[in-house]
């Protein structure tokens, strides 16, 4: 019988390759059921799990079913996996015993002898089973008689090898049952083999790599051994797993040349070796070079021969694995490593033909991507492939330079002779290319071919990378792209195009701060302004370039001496004065004034020495250096006297200036530091602190653009000023570093003169520093003999002074003095703040009455209490008054409190440190300024002296004690005696006073409150009601205080409306029923009143009592309605009490209070309001206060919730 296929030899060409199942027995059997079998084969996934813990993977299997052949069976070595078979079947369909006996026995058993000639032992055998041929057969034995003689003679040990296909044609239940089962089989069957094989084969390859330190071993035959590998896991379409291994090669050769580099060679590496003959790029439009893979084989192939083959197959899969810019990204990585393996090969490579290889695999490279992308995907992923883009136009700008492309003559024999033999190189157009138009191989042959076709190609490449490289922000890359077009134009004669992209190069630079691509892009730049006739421009970058420390010193000399030739070719022909920018030429580092204070008298003498930074290399003599001079008179010139001017000048009268970079004047390294600050927001009503952060006060300085800053080259246009004041110094000669030069100028009118500009002139040439900054002066004056007060740092000599001194005005006489000198003496003025009417001591001159005020000053906050005093100074000789200010700090602040005890009465005193120094305090005294003899103020004070320390506070207590009853209110006067305890206590300082009035400060409540645990409990639970008793008794009869609206007289029987209130701030406790009312309150001693409500505790552990609040009730007087019961208004929910009333200390700003808020609350109604009065501080003592009780958890709960105060 004839087979439906005859065998095909295996392609490599690895999507079409599929895994081999060879097919013995009925052929025409199999060609009925092979397009069933072809079809439902792949449609299921299998899971493949593999050895050594790799993740298992879902595959979809497919096979190539050929006819049995022995010849396709692997001989002993051979390591191809292509042409492997992985399973064997035999199918037939026999139903008759006799046949079986006579021929189908046989035949089996002789192809189950082949396959262990050759240990293949992945076979099957399939029985297929007709309905048809059974009925036409009657007298068969049940067709599992056939199975089980199979089974019995060839399976037995392995009776799954043996599988019967039912019906396999007909379409029916059982028919796709036994499909089923018989697909499943074959599939696991295929992973098994595979499984076993491939680790096989792996295991194999571990083993010859691991011989690669053997002399014998070659790369290239390992190479083919794990591309094998590496064409089976394409074949099953697990191209991850490809690529794992043709990196896996490209690592262990990359390893190899480094080595070989290091000096640690294999014998191998000589094939690589070898000289490159054939430069034609990479191949990239085809799964498999087969050419360079017989080279491989062969071991004749060139290193470019393997990374081009290598790169081509990986280039393969990952386009398989749609990740065309990875490809980008390994294409730019390959080509220059290739360059420089071939370096460290030592291979000997042609002129040009690198070049020519680089150029020609970036065009095929972008190509290959273009075909498998949109426009859309490129223009989107520019960032992945402009590399590329740059890495062609460089070697296409080398090849120009190499072939005589770019010169000003054209190329000549020698170059052309060298253009041929680059293109023989190349070789034949490919012919995948040969019809395409804009092929890699065209583009470049093109572009050898003439002059104008390589500018045009050329240009085309920079543009188009510029481009690219400006759309996603490159913009460094883009202007070194830039001045490469530049150094083109430059060769091409062409200065006024390059200048433009050495321009925009340069001001990048130089906003960055890159130093050395600024120097060398102004050596460009200077050739280029050379060229074209720019003198002004040229000269000041020849000055730039001069002071550069970047170049060598005979470069430096080079452009130093082009300054000097124009600057003397200029004195010998007279012409247009060239202005340039000083600060490349020379810097300004110090000037000197003598007299140091700057500042000198009609007809006196001023001597200004300045420092130059000479940044020239050589000596240069200059002509001139002159500086501008700004004379200003000031409108209020009466304030210049020499005592004025003195203080606003600098002591040692030497000024320094900001260093500067002449090579990078506006580098990065120059932008402003940061200033930050803290900033805070505080609530306007309670001053507390709501948010905080940090702000940057030079924002505008460090977020503006960086190119649009400054001019970043040296400013254009400076102009020398014109003026009438001129200071100059002729002839000097600035030496390389640091020189000196002193002026001399003579005071003539009286002024401030500004030193604006400096100018030094080197023939024709003027080097100009437009401004002088920081800002320099110098004063002249002429006065009359002045007066200055200011606190002397140092203690002056003693002098001969008559001093008269009355009760408002001391009179100071001062001895003869010179002209201009000065006379120092020093006066001691003491401040009495405690005393506002009286102000400190005024220095007077002459006998007029001295102009005094007085103002104090409260800072906010912890700041010290300042107190201003004003000292007017007149003197014979002038009609104007000196006003002196004296500011006096006042180093404490005091406060006061009245502390209670039952009727125990405390005075507190709590002294604040204000200021930064430290304090001895002694002698603390507080007496009451009404002399009552009933009243006696207990000191509770230590009597020794304390320290106290800045910003400290110290408290001082006594006990109030009193024979009879207390008046309303008690004047205090506290003092204390004080001295700075870094100095002796010679010192006389008066004493620290402060006064305060005490109130209404007799207790006339106490206030108790007692909780009992449930009746029949020891301790109060959590849960349960708990009993609250308040009782509020009333300590004195009645007084003064009492009568007031809630006070309600009746035959010598008074009482007063109180109103008492419980509540839990810190929901400890929940009150039970009402947790206020108002109560009627006997005003006798002793009375008592309880009041009983039950309270709940929420929380387990030792909980602080429920706090208990006491008002006054005062009735509201209404002409037109009734007064309501007092019942009835607690009851009523409208009643509003102020829940901080107690903390308020302004009883009239309280009342106001509640009684607006009442009338607003219940106007609607018609019904008055009553009102609520806290009592002042002391008049209510709570004994409970700080109290606790132990709540223990209730037995029923499970979770604990223990409150810890």
């Amino acid at each position: 019988m004839e087979p439906p296929e005859e065998p095909l030899r295996p392609v490599i060409y690895t999507m079409e390759n599929k895994p081999i199942v060879t097919c013995a027995g009925d052929q025409t059997l199999f060609a009925s059921v092979y397009p069933t079998l072809s079809q439902q084969l792949p449609r299921e996934p299998m899971e493949w799990r593999r050895s050594y813990g790799r993740a298992p993977k879902m595959i979809h299997l497919e096979s190539n079913f050929v006819q049995f052949k022995e010849e396709l069976l692997p001989k002993e070595g051979n390591k191809a996996l292509l042409t492997f078979p992985f399973l064997h079947i035999y199918w037939t369909e026999c139903c008759d015993t006799e046949v079986y006996k006579a021929t189908l026995k046989d035949d089996i058993t002789k192809w189950q002898n082949v396959l262990k000639a050759h240990s293949s032992v992945d076979w099957l055998i399939v029985v297929v089973e007709s309905d048809a041929k059974k009925k036409n057969k009657t007298n068969i034995l049940p067709r599992t008689s056939i199975v089980d003689k199979i089974r019995n003679d060839f399976c037995n040990k392995q009776s799954d090898r043996c599988v019967v296909l039912c019906d396999p044609l007909k379409d029916s239940s059982r028919t796709q049952e036994s499909w089923n089962a018989f697909l499943t089989k074959l599939r696991t069957l295929l992973l098994m083999s595979f499984t076993k094989n491939l680790g096989k084969f792996e295991d194999d390859m571990r083993t010859l790599r691991e011989k690669r330190t053997e002399p014998g071993w070659s790369f290239c035959d390992y190479f083919m051994v794990q591309e094998e590998l590496a064409f089976v896991f394409e074949m099953l379409q697990q191209f991850e797993d490809a690529l794992v291994q043709y990196d896996e090669l490209d690592a262990l050769f990359s390893q190899y040349v480094v080595n070989f580099g290091a000096g640690d060679g294999a014998n191998w590496l000589t094939f690589f070796c070898q000289s490159v003959k054939s430069w034609n790029g990479l191949i990239l439009r085809k799964p498999i070079d087969m050419e360079k893979r017989e080279l491989i084989q062969s071991q004749e192939a060139t290193l470019l021969d393997l990374r081009s083959y290598l790169f081509s197959r990986q280039c393969t899969l990952l386009i398989f694995l749609q990740r065309p810019w990875e490809v980008s990204q390994r294409a730019l990585e390959l080509l220059h490593n290739c360059v420089q393996e071939l370096k460290l090969l030592e291979v000997s490579v042609p002129p040009g033909a690198l070049d020519c290889w680089v150029f020609l695999s970036c065009l095929e490279v972008l190509q290959r991507i273009e075909g498998c992308c949109d426009r859309a995907q490129i223009d989107s992923n520019i960032s992945h492939t402009v590399g590329l883009w740059s890495y062609a136009t460089e070697k296409l700008k080398s090849l120009g330079y190499l072939c005589g492309l770019v010169s000003e003559n054209g190329p000549n024999s020698e170059d052309l002779n060298r253009t041929v033999d680059l293109l023989a190189g190349l070789g034949a157009e490919r012919p995948e290319t040969a019809k395409t138009a804009q092929s890699p191989y065209k583009k470049l042959k093109e572009a050898l071919s003439s002059v104008e076709a390589f500018e045009k190609h050329y240009l085309d490449l920079s543009h188009a990378t510029i481009e690219m490289y400006t759309s996603i922000g490159r913009i460094r890359s883009a202007k070194l792209v830039g001045k490469d077009l530049a150094e083109f134009y430059m060769r091409k004669k062409s200065p006024q195009k390059a200048e433009v992209y050495l321009q925009n190069a340069l001001k990048n630079y130089v906003a960055e701060g890159w130093a050395l691509p600024i120097t060398h892009t102004r050596k460009q730049l200077a050739e280029c302004q050379k060229h074209l006739g720019q003198i002004e421009n040229y000269l000041q970058t020849s000055s730039l370039l001069a002071s550069d420390s970047h170049l060598t010193e005979d470069e430096r000399k080079h452009f130093c001496q082009e300054i000097l030739n124009f600057a003397n070719q200029q004195k010998e022909s007279p012409g247009l004065k060239v202005i340039l920018s000083m600060h490349s030429f020379a810097q300004l580092k110090h000037l000197h004034f003598d007299p140091s204070n700057a500042l000198v008298h009609v007809g006196g003498t001023l001597s200004i020495e300045i420092t130059l930074l000479s940044q020239m290399p050589v000596s240069v003599q200059v002509e001139q250096i002159a500086i501008s001079v700004h004379f200003s008179i000031e409108k209020n010139s009466y304030r210049k006297t020499a005592e004025w001017l003195t203080k606003h000048k600098t002591s040692n009268g030497i000024i320094s200036f900001p260093n500067e970079n002449s090579s990078v004047p506006f580098s990065r390294s120059n932008s402003p530091a940061l200033e930050l600050y803290e900033m805070y927001e505080r609530s306007p009503s309670d001053n507390s602190l709501n948010t905080t952060g940090i702000i940057c006060k030079n924002v505008h300085m460090l977020l503006r653009r960086q190119e649009s800053s400054s001019s970043l080259e040296i400013p254009s246009g400076v102009t020398l000023e014109d003026g009438a004041h001129i200071l100059k110094c002729s002839n000097v000669t600035l030496d390389p570093g640091v020189n000196k030069i002193i002026f001399k100028t003579q005071a003539k009118e009286p002024g401030t003169y500004t030193l604006r500009q400096m100018c030094t002139s080197v023939g024709q040439v003027q080097f100009v520093l437009p401004h002088i900054y920081p800002i320099v002066q110098y004063d002249v004056y002429s006065q009359d003999p002045q007066l200055k007060v200011e606190p002397l740092t140092e203690k002056s000599s003693e002098a001969s002074l008559m001093i008269q001194s009355s009760e408002k005005v001391t009179s100071v006489s001062l001895p003869m003095a010179p002209a201009y000198h000065m006379i120092e003496f020093e006066l001691e003025v003491l401040s009495l703040p405690s005393a506002p009417t009286t102000s400190g001591e005024s220095d007077k001159l002459g006998n007029k009455d001295p102009h005094r005020k007085n103002k104090e000053k409260q800072k906010a906050g912890n700041c010290m209490v300042t107190l201003d005093q004003k000292v007017s100074i007149d003197c014979p000789w002038s009609i104007y008054s000196t006003i002196i200010a004296l500011t006096f700090n006042i180093p404490f602040k005091a406060t006061h409190s009245l502390l209670s005890a039952g009727k125990r009465k405390y005075i507190q005193v709590c002294v604040q440190n204000l200021s930064e120094l430290g304090f001895q305090l002694s002698d603390s005294n507080l007496i009451d300024t009404g002399n009552s003899p009933e009243l006696q103020l207990v000191p509770l004070n230590a009597k020794c002296q304390q320290h106290i320390y800045s910003k400290q506070s110290v408290f001082f207590v006594w006990e109030l004690m009193w024979t009879k009853e207390l008046p309303p209110s008690m004047h205090c006067h506290f003092s204390l005696d004080f001295y700075p305890a870094s100095e002796d206590r010679s010192i006389s300082l008066k004493p620290y006073s402060y006064e305060f009035q005490v109130e209404n400060f007799f207790t006339l409540y106490n206030v108790k409150a007692e909780i009992f645990p449930p009746l029949g409990t020891e301790y109060c639970k959590t849960g349960s009601l708990c009993s609250l008793e308040v009782s509020i008794t009333r300590l004195s009869d009645l007084l003064e205080v009492d009568k007031d609206e809630a006070l309600t007289e009746s035959d010598d029987y008074c009482t007063t409306k109180l109103m008492y209130e419980v509540v839990d701030n810190s929901s400890n406790w929940a009150v039970c029923g009402k947790s206020s009312g108002v109560i009627s309150m006997p005003v006798t001693a002793r009375a008592t009143h309880k009041v009983h409500m039950e309270v709940m505790p929420l929380f387990a552990g030792y909980l602080p009592f429920p706090d208990v609040r006491l008002f006054k009730y005062l009735p509201h007087h209404s002409a037109h309605s009734t007064q309501l019961d007092a019942d009835s208004w607690i009851e009523n929910d409208n009643l509003s009490v102020d829940k901080n009333m107690d903390d308020q200390t302004d009883n009239s700003s309280l009342k106001s209070k509640s009684s607006s808020h009442s009338a607003a609350s219940m106007e609607h109604k018609g019904l008055p309001m009553p009102r609520l009065q806290p009592f002042p501080s002391g008049q209510v003592f709570n004994s409970s206060t700080g109290m606790q009780i132990l709540v223990i958890p209730s037995k029923d709960d499970h979770i604990l919730e223990v409150s810890v105060t």
